[in-house]
Protein backbone atom coordinates (compact mmCIF):
# COMPACT_ATOMS: atom_id res chain seq x y z
CA UNK A 1 0.00 0.00 0.00
CA UNK A 2 1.14 3.56 -0.68
CA UNK A 3 -0.36 6.79 0.53
CA UNK A 4 -2.70 8.59 -1.84
CA UNK A 5 -1.43 11.97 -2.93
CA UNK A 6 -2.74 14.75 -5.09
CA UNK A 7 -1.59 14.19 -8.69
CA UNK A 8 1.32 16.16 -10.04
CA UNK A 9 1.00 16.68 -13.76
CA UNK A 10 3.89 16.95 -16.18
CA UNK A 11 3.92 17.08 -19.97
CA UNK A 12 5.34 13.75 -21.11
CA UNK A 13 4.37 14.04 -24.75
CA UNK A 14 1.67 15.05 -27.16
CA UNK A 15 -0.79 12.66 -28.75
CA UNK A 16 -0.46 12.74 -32.52
CA UNK A 17 -2.77 15.30 -34.05
CA UNK A 18 -4.62 16.05 -30.81
CA UNK A 19 -2.37 18.34 -28.76
CA UNK A 20 -3.49 16.52 -25.61
CA UNK A 21 -0.94 16.50 -22.78
CA UNK A 22 -0.11 13.13 -21.21
CA UNK A 23 0.40 12.97 -17.44
CA UNK A 24 3.65 11.44 -16.29
CA UNK A 25 3.10 8.90 -13.49
CA UNK A 26 4.28 9.81 -10.01
CA UNK A 27 7.52 8.18 -8.93
CA UNK A 28 7.45 6.32 -5.65
CA UNK A 29 10.11 7.52 -3.22
CA UNK A 30 12.13 5.14 -1.03
CA UNK A 31 11.29 5.43 2.64
CA UNK A 32 13.55 7.82 4.58
CA UNK A 33 15.92 6.82 7.37
CA UNK A 34 16.16 10.11 9.29
CA UNK A 35 13.48 12.79 9.31
CA UNK A 36 13.60 16.28 10.76
CA UNK A 37 10.93 18.85 11.52
CA UNK A 38 11.98 22.48 10.97
CA UNK A 39 9.98 25.57 11.74
CA UNK A 40 8.33 27.43 14.58
CA UNK A 41 6.05 26.72 17.54
CA UNK A 42 3.45 24.95 15.40
CA UNK A 43 5.86 22.17 14.46
CA UNK A 44 7.22 22.02 18.00
CA UNK A 45 3.71 21.10 19.21
CA UNK A 46 3.56 24.17 21.43
CA UNK A 47 0.56 24.17 23.80
CA UNK A 48 -0.82 20.92 22.37
CA UNK A 49 -0.48 18.93 25.60
CA UNK A 50 0.83 21.24 28.32
CA UNK A 51 0.64 24.82 29.53
CA UNK A 52 2.99 26.92 27.39
CA UNK A 53 5.21 23.94 26.62
CA UNK A 54 6.53 22.47 23.39
CA UNK A 55 4.87 19.06 23.20
CA UNK A 56 7.10 17.56 20.52
CA UNK A 57 5.48 14.16 20.89
CA UNK A 58 2.30 15.75 19.48
CA UNK A 59 3.94 17.48 16.51
CA UNK A 60 2.18 16.96 13.16
CA UNK A 61 5.58 16.16 11.67
CA UNK A 62 7.93 14.23 13.93
CA UNK A 63 5.58 13.48 16.83
CA UNK A 64 5.56 9.96 18.26
CA UNK A 65 2.09 10.02 19.83
CA UNK A 66 -0.53 7.95 18.04
CA UNK A 67 -3.25 10.53 18.71
CA UNK A 68 -1.70 12.88 16.16
CA UNK A 69 -0.91 10.30 13.45
CA UNK A 70 2.10 12.37 12.42
CA UNK A 71 4.32 11.96 9.39
CA UNK A 72 6.67 9.93 11.58
CA UNK A 73 3.88 7.58 12.72
CA UNK A 74 2.57 7.16 9.16
CA UNK A 75 6.02 6.46 7.72
CA UNK A 76 6.73 3.97 10.48
CA UNK A 77 3.45 2.20 9.64
CA UNK A 78 4.66 1.91 6.04
CA UNK A 79 7.73 0.08 7.31
CA UNK A 80 10.27 2.85 7.73
CA UNK A 81 12.94 2.34 10.37
CA UNK A 82 13.04 5.99 11.16
CA UNK A 83 14.86 8.32 13.55
CA UNK A 84 12.76 11.49 14.09
CA UNK A 85 14.36 14.83 14.98
CA UNK A 86 12.52 18.02 15.82
CA UNK A 87 14.46 21.26 15.54
CA UNK A 88 11.43 23.57 15.37
CA UNK A 89 11.62 26.40 17.90
CA UNK A 90 8.80 28.56 19.26
CA UNK A 91 9.13 32.09 17.92
CA UNK A 92 11.34 31.07 15.00
CA UNK A 93 11.00 33.07 11.80
CA UNK A 94 12.54 32.67 8.35
CA UNK A 95 15.75 34.24 9.67
CA UNK A 96 16.20 31.20 11.94
CA UNK A 97 15.63 28.52 9.32
CA UNK A 98 19.23 28.25 8.15
CA UNK A 99 20.41 27.39 11.68
CA UNK A 100 17.84 24.60 11.86
CA UNK A 101 18.91 23.36 8.44
CA UNK A 102 22.48 22.99 9.66
CA UNK A 103 21.26 20.71 12.46
CA UNK A 104 19.30 18.60 9.97
CA UNK A 105 22.37 18.32 7.75
CA UNK A 106 24.51 17.24 10.70
CA UNK A 107 22.04 14.40 11.32
CA UNK A 108 21.94 13.51 7.60
CA UNK A 109 18.15 13.89 7.56
CA UNK A 110 16.84 12.60 4.24
CA UNK A 111 13.24 13.71 4.83
CA UNK A 112 12.60 17.20 6.16
CA UNK A 113 9.35 19.03 6.81
CA UNK A 114 9.33 22.83 6.88
CA UNK A 115 6.58 25.10 8.19
CA UNK A 116 7.93 28.62 8.59
CA UNK A 117 6.61 32.13 8.13
CA UNK A 118 3.82 32.63 10.64
CA UNK A 119 6.22 34.57 12.86
CA UNK A 120 7.33 36.68 9.90
CA UNK A 121 3.77 37.96 9.64
CA UNK A 122 2.78 37.70 13.33
CA UNK A 123 4.78 40.64 14.59
CA UNK A 124 4.17 43.43 17.07
CA UNK A 125 2.81 45.64 14.29
CA UNK A 126 1.98 45.51 10.59
CA UNK A 127 5.05 47.54 9.70
CA UNK A 128 7.43 45.00 11.28
CA UNK A 129 6.44 42.09 9.02
CA UNK A 130 9.23 40.50 6.98
CA UNK A 131 9.25 41.66 3.38
CA UNK A 132 8.22 39.11 0.75
CA UNK A 133 11.57 39.40 -1.02
CA UNK A 134 13.53 38.76 2.18
CA UNK A 135 11.32 35.82 3.10
CA UNK A 136 11.91 34.26 -0.31
CA UNK A 137 15.66 34.82 -0.12
CA UNK A 138 15.94 33.20 3.31
CA UNK A 139 13.78 30.22 2.38
CA UNK A 140 15.55 29.60 -0.92
CA UNK A 141 18.98 29.86 0.65
CA UNK A 142 18.09 27.48 3.48
CA UNK A 143 16.56 24.85 1.19
CA UNK A 144 19.52 24.91 -1.19
CA UNK A 145 21.99 24.53 1.66
CA UNK A 146 19.94 21.61 2.92
CA UNK A 147 20.11 19.92 -0.48
CA UNK A 148 23.84 20.63 -0.78
CA UNK A 149 24.44 19.10 2.64
CA UNK A 150 22.22 16.06 2.06
CA UNK A 151 22.05 15.47 -1.72
CA UNK A 152 19.27 12.89 -1.46
CA UNK A 153 16.98 14.91 0.81
CA UNK A 154 13.23 15.15 0.20
CA UNK A 155 11.50 18.27 1.55
CA UNK A 156 7.83 18.79 2.39
CA UNK A 157 7.03 22.50 2.53
CA UNK A 158 3.76 23.16 4.37
CA UNK A 159 1.77 26.31 3.72
CA UNK A 160 1.40 28.88 6.51
CA UNK A 161 -2.02 28.75 8.19
CA UNK A 162 -4.53 31.55 7.63
CA UNK A 163 -4.22 33.61 10.81
CA UNK A 164 -7.14 35.74 9.65
CA UNK A 165 -9.29 32.64 10.04
CA UNK A 166 -8.10 32.41 13.65
CA UNK A 167 -9.25 35.97 14.23
CA UNK A 168 -12.63 35.16 12.67
CA UNK A 169 -13.39 32.10 14.80
CA UNK A 170 -12.09 33.39 18.15
CA UNK A 171 -12.57 37.17 18.18
CA UNK A 172 -15.94 36.88 19.92
CA UNK A 173 -14.47 34.85 22.80
CA UNK A 174 -13.72 37.12 25.75
CA UNK A 175 -11.01 34.78 27.03
CA UNK A 176 -9.31 34.71 23.65
CA UNK A 177 -9.25 38.49 23.44
CA UNK A 178 -7.76 38.70 26.94
CA UNK A 179 -5.04 36.14 26.19
CA UNK A 180 -4.15 37.83 22.91
CA UNK A 181 -3.86 41.21 24.62
CA UNK A 182 -1.93 40.14 27.71
CA UNK A 183 0.32 37.75 25.80
CA UNK A 184 0.85 40.20 22.92
CA UNK A 185 -0.08 37.37 20.57
CA UNK A 186 0.30 38.15 16.84
CA UNK A 187 -0.58 41.81 17.31
CA UNK A 188 -0.18 42.60 13.63
CA UNK A 189 -3.40 40.59 13.15
CA UNK A 190 -4.99 40.24 16.59
CA UNK A 191 -4.65 43.71 18.11
CA UNK A 192 -8.03 45.39 18.72
CA UNK A 193 -9.85 42.24 17.59
CA UNK A 194 -13.39 43.65 17.80
CA UNK A 195 -12.62 46.92 16.04
CA UNK A 196 -14.42 47.58 12.77
CA UNK A 197 -12.48 50.77 12.05
CA UNK A 198 -11.25 50.97 8.47
CA UNK A 199 -7.61 51.05 9.57
CA UNK A 200 -7.99 47.82 11.55
CA UNK A 201 -9.92 46.05 8.81
CA UNK A 202 -7.24 47.09 6.32
CA UNK A 203 -4.44 45.99 8.67
CA UNK A 204 -5.90 42.50 9.04
CA UNK A 205 -6.34 42.23 5.28
CA UNK A 206 -2.74 43.29 4.73
CA UNK A 207 -1.40 40.66 7.15
CA UNK A 208 -3.44 37.96 5.43
CA UNK A 209 -2.20 39.14 2.04
CA UNK A 210 1.39 38.95 3.28
CA UNK A 211 0.91 35.34 4.38
CA UNK A 212 -0.59 34.57 0.98
CA UNK A 213 2.45 36.16 -0.65
CA UNK A 214 4.80 34.04 1.48
CA UNK A 215 2.89 30.91 0.49
CA UNK A 216 3.04 31.85 -3.18
CA UNK A 217 6.80 32.40 -3.05
CA UNK A 218 7.32 29.13 -1.19
CA UNK A 219 5.27 27.24 -3.77
CA UNK A 220 7.32 28.74 -6.60
CA UNK A 221 10.60 27.85 -4.91
CA UNK A 222 9.45 24.29 -4.29
CA UNK A 223 8.07 23.79 -7.82
CA UNK A 224 11.52 24.55 -9.23
CA UNK A 225 13.10 21.74 -7.20
CA UNK A 226 12.26 18.13 -8.02
CA UNK A 227 13.06 17.03 -4.46
CA UNK A 228 10.49 19.36 -2.90
CA UNK A 229 6.74 19.05 -2.41
CA UNK A 230 4.12 21.40 -0.96
CA UNK A 231 0.68 20.73 0.47
CA UNK A 232 -0.85 22.64 -2.43
CA UNK A 233 -2.02 25.35 -0.04
CA UNK A 234 -4.18 22.88 1.91
CA UNK A 235 -3.16 24.12 5.36
CA UNK A 236 -3.84 27.76 4.48
CA UNK A 237 -7.21 26.89 2.94
CA UNK A 238 -8.42 24.63 5.75
CA UNK A 239 -11.38 26.15 7.68
CA UNK A 240 -10.25 25.13 11.17
CA UNK A 241 -12.51 25.62 14.16
CA UNK A 242 -12.06 26.47 17.83
CA UNK A 243 -12.17 22.75 18.61
CA UNK A 244 -8.76 22.47 16.91
CA UNK A 245 -7.12 25.40 18.73
CA UNK A 246 -5.41 25.40 22.14
CA UNK A 247 -7.56 26.97 24.86
CA UNK A 248 -4.42 28.17 26.62
CA UNK A 249 -3.58 30.76 23.99
CA UNK A 250 -6.29 30.56 21.30
CA UNK A 251 -3.53 30.53 18.72
CA UNK A 252 -1.68 27.21 18.42
CA UNK A 253 -3.17 23.92 17.21
CA UNK A 254 -4.21 21.48 19.94
CA UNK A 255 -3.93 17.72 19.44
CA UNK A 256 -6.93 17.72 17.09
CA UNK A 257 -5.40 20.59 15.14
CA UNK A 258 -2.02 18.86 14.91
CA UNK A 259 -3.76 15.76 13.58
CA UNK A 260 -5.45 17.82 10.86
CA UNK A 261 -2.09 19.32 9.90
CA UNK A 262 -0.61 15.83 9.58
CA UNK A 263 -3.46 14.68 7.37
CA UNK A 264 -3.41 17.72 5.10
CA UNK A 265 0.33 17.67 4.57
CA UNK A 266 1.04 13.94 4.35
CA UNK A 267 -1.78 13.35 1.92
CA UNK A 268 -0.44 16.04 -0.40
CA UNK A 269 3.25 15.17 -0.11
CA UNK A 270 5.42 12.38 -1.43
CA UNK A 271 4.29 9.05 -2.86
CA UNK A 272 6.25 6.75 -0.54
CA UNK A 273 7.07 3.26 -1.77
CA UNK A 274 5.86 0.38 0.39
CA UNK A 275 8.73 -2.13 0.72
CA UNK A 276 6.43 -4.97 1.77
Amino acid sequence: MINKVAPVLAIAGVLAGSGTAVAEPLRSEPLPRVMAALGDSISSGFNSCGFFLSCRSRSWSAGRHDSVDSHYVRLKALGASLAPKNYAVPGAASADLLGQVRKAVAERADYVTVLIGAQDACTSSEGRMTSVALYRYRLERALDQLRAGVPGVRVLLASIPDVHRLWEVAKDQAKARTVWRLGRVCQSMLARPTSTAKADVRRRANVRARIMDYNREAAEICAARSWCRTDGGAVFAYPFTLKQVSRWDYFHPNVAGQRVLAELTFGNGFDWADPR
